[in-house]
């Protein structure tokens, strides 16, 4: 037996809390259900696994290896197979090698007698605290291909997402790359032959090709101090944003950005919603589900916003209060969790928030490709042509400095 601690509501909204014991978590759970208390949280007081034994092990995979790993891991042992054989089964398919070694672990620990949760949790590099939890719960009330089913939903869809906004600022990111490129060649390359035209000419140059040639020597004698420059400052950049408060400072100017800040708080709001939605619904606590989306949000301003939104729950607060609070959650969002929370709906009410956002997001990344497309390539027009027109428009004059 085991012993835990947990947080519940009684029929008076009065919050309780207490410890007791029994062999699993959701055992737990649902003796306090039989006392007819809502759970709030139920925390093992010992924790099983030490930071010794959940050292990072194995490489970060892509999530596409992920979600196909889970998808058939789902399949089989929904089909019967045994957890163990289907680990042997997919060590064999599993093309990414760093996947293959790992499976081929968790096998290994689940045949030397450890849970299949914990054995995951060895390998934090490429199980999120999310799968771990979700496999835990799994688990714990027989679930485990159910759960699994919907743990891979919830990755397709959050890989589908992320695909989405990927490709929508591809055709961008090549444009301006190329636009660079190209007047980098342009100054360092061919403007330096027109000038030794020019100056065999003789004569005075019009105003915008002695800028463009005073602009092209300036970036010719200090090509690499401003490479140097350059990398200087991504460098520290990085540095700074690898800290706590520069990682918050640059997350919080993220979601206030003109244009795109409103498609980053769009993207939050339906990872949240989906993650939390997808916790609730496989049994995991309220508090536990809320402390793993606050580490899975991928934004230092939402985590702290969700963080204190677990404290808040905690004292017996509502979800939608501490969210609203935060600035960061629409007023919409934080209305529609509330009616969840008191119709006792809050997954299917999550679930309705994250296809809303989704949706938002889909709408939001058309008319922001939309929008960039026109501005790249006038951009480009513009630069570029603007030192075309600047090399030739002394050659529209060549008669006249020939004849000087």
């Amino acid at each position: 037996m085991t012993k835990y601690s947990y947080t519940v509501k009684d029929k008076n909204g009065y919050t309780l809390s207490g410890s007791l014991e029994a062999n699993s978590e959701s055992e737990a759970a649902e003796a306090l259900h039989k006392k007819e208390l809502i759970v709030i949280s139920v925390e093992q007081t010992k924790e099983k696994i030490t930071k010794s034994n959940s050292k990072s092990k194995g490489k970060k995979v892509k999530l596409d290896d992920l979600v196909i790993f889970t998808r058939q891991l789902a399949t089989m042992i929904d089909s019967g197979i045994p957890l163990v054989h289907a680990l042997n089964i997919l060590s064999e398919q599993v093309e990414n090698p760093d996947l293959r070694e790992v499976v081929i672990m968790v096998r290994k620990d689940i045949e030397a007698g450890m849970s299949f949760c914990d054995a995951l949790a060895k390998h934090p590099k490429v199980f999120s605290e999310l799968f771990i939890n979700m496999a835990r719960a799994g688990e714990s009330s027989g679930m485990l291909d159910d759960i699994l089913d919907r743990l891979a939903t919830y990755l397709e869809k959050s890989a589908a997402l992320t695909r989405k906004i990927s490709s929508s600022l591809v055709y961008p990111a090549v444009v301006v790359s190329m636009a660079f490129i190209i007047t980098a060649v342009l100054l360092l390359k061919v403007v330096p032959t027109f000038k030794g035209i020019f100056d065999t000419l003789g004569g005075q140059l019009p105003l915008p090709t002695r800028v463009l040639i005073f602009i092209s020597d300036l970036f010719r004698q200090y090509f690499l101090f401003l490479a140097l420059l350059l990398g200087g400052v991504i460098f520290l950049f990085k540095k700074y944003i690898a800290t706590e408060k520069g990682r918050y400072n640059f997350d919080r100017a993220k979601l206030k950005a003109p244009v795109l800040g409103e498609l980053f708080r769009k993207l939050a709001v339906a990872k949240f919603s989906r993650t939390f939605s997808t916790l609730v619904k496989s049994g995991v606590t309220v508090l536990s589900a809320l402390d793993i989306v606050s580490k899975t949000s991928g934004n230092k301003v939402v985590e702290e916003a969700v963080l204190s939104c677990s404290k808040a729950v905690r004292d017996g607060e509502p979800i939608a209060q501490p969210l609203l609070k935060s600035g960061v959650f629409p007023p919409m969002v934080c209305r529609m969790i509330s009616v969840g929370e008191q119709t006792g709906q809050l997954e299917k009410m999550l679930t309705k928030i994250a296809d809303f956002y989704d949706e938002q997001v889909d709408s939001a990344t058309s008319a922001l490709t939309s929008m960039i497309e026109p501005l790249v390539i006038a951009f480009l027009g513009i630069v570029v042509g603007g030192i075309v027109i600047s090399l030739f428009l002394p050659i529209f004059k060549i008669s006249q400095l020939l004849a000087q």
